[in-house]
């Protein structure tokens, strides 16, 4: 029988028993998140460890979108490098259990923070929480992706120009309505690549939201939500992460018009230098990497709402992200404005 998470928890918890046999008594699931990536839930039975499941969401998908292998790959990478991750249990490509492949790892207890403001905590550690952000991007960017058995996880060198590319055709597959400043981000970015090129490990999408940490202390204890990792350039990730700054607070909880230092919180270029001292990199964020970060993120969202329009989307709040893309592509088109 369906459920009201669109499939069988029979199925589940049988299936569930037969993987780990120490899972014992009544099945307990819960959807967790806002987000509009992979469907995710808490799964505990009376006995045995506490899980979490995620999954690939319903319907007709874009070509390499929410490829849960390709998590469940890094994750199990990443295990015996110093990157925190939660620890993988296994991964299910069978379409019968749940309706879509997914794959479980065991839950970790601490907190998840998206708001750069920090309003929960303590003032004079929000500071703190925001460096450790910095500093576990670039543990991660220091990890040797070869010798992790990744060298065939993306496509070395010419990052930019490749992703550019892609979110470009990702654009002309999603759009719900033309934006003029797509069209002259379309136009601007791949005639603005930096010179220069290096491929470490990119999460894709690392920001404070998709980091957990310690239950009481300022120190990351996981990194989350690897959809859109791959091999890539290291700064994007950098520039991703510090988006925040640039966007006002009802566009994903931003920084941008706050009053950083009576908040006790550190502003862009502070943020960006301890990810520098603790990376050991002395190529700068540049206007390219932001105005880079915040298109994509505008295709992104427009492929929310795409998918709310067509009635599959991940998340109830798709149809109201989705309507951002367009601001986010004019924060990009305001760097190019002042960048030239």
């Amino acid at each position: 029988m369906i459920s009201e998470f669109g499939f069988s928890v029979d199925a589940l918890r049988a299936y569930l028993r037969g993987k780990l046999p120490e899972l014992k008594g009544e099945m307990r699931l819960e959807r967790i998140g806002g987000g509009q990536s992979n469907p995710t839930f808490f799964v505990t039975f009376d006995q045995g460890l506490r899980l979490v499941l995620r999954k690939q969401p319903p319907g007709e998908l874009l070509k390499s979108a929410h490829a849960v292998d390709r998590e469940f790959r890094i994750l199990r990478a990443l295990e015996p490098t110093p990157v925190p991750v939660p620890q993988t249990l296994f991964y299910c490509e069978e379409h019968e259990i749940i309706g879509t492949p997914f794959y479980v790892m065991e839950r970790l207890e601490g907190r998840v923070m998206s708001d750069y403001a920090l309003t929960e905590i303590p003032a004079q550690e929000r500071a703190i929480y925001l460096f450790a952000l910095a500093e576990t991007l670039a543990q991660l960017h220091s990890v040797d992706w070869m010798s992790a058995g990744l060298s065939d996880y993306g496509k070395p060198g010419n990052f930019f120009e490749r992703q550019i590319a892609r979110w470009t055709r990702q654009w002309g597959s999603s759009k719900t309505s033309e934006n003029s400043h797509i069209d002259l981000l379309i136009e601007w970015l791949p005639e603005h690549i930096p010179a220069g090129d290096e491929t470490t490990i990119a999460h894709g999408d690392f920001r404070l939201g998709n980091v957990m940490f310690h239950p009481k202390e300022p120190r990351v204890i996981a990194v989350l939500d690897w959809e859109l990792s791959t091999l890539g350039h290291p700064l994007a990730d950098v520039a991703y992460s510090s988006m925040p700054w640039l966007v006002e607070p009802d566009a994903f909880e931003g920084l941008r018009g706050l009053d950083l230092a009576a908040q006790n919180l550190p502003t862009q270029a502070v943020y960006l230098a301890a990810y520098a001292e603790a990376s050991g990199r002395r190529d700068p964020v540049l206007p390219f990497h932001h105005a880079f970060s915040l298109f994509r993120f505008a295709v992104i969202l427009e492929g929310i709402a795409a998918r709310a329009k067509a009635g599959n989307a991940a998340g109830e709040d798709a149809v109201a992200i989705g309507r951002l893309s367009g601001r986010f592509a004019r924060y990009a088109a305001e760097i190019v404005a002042v960048d030239g």
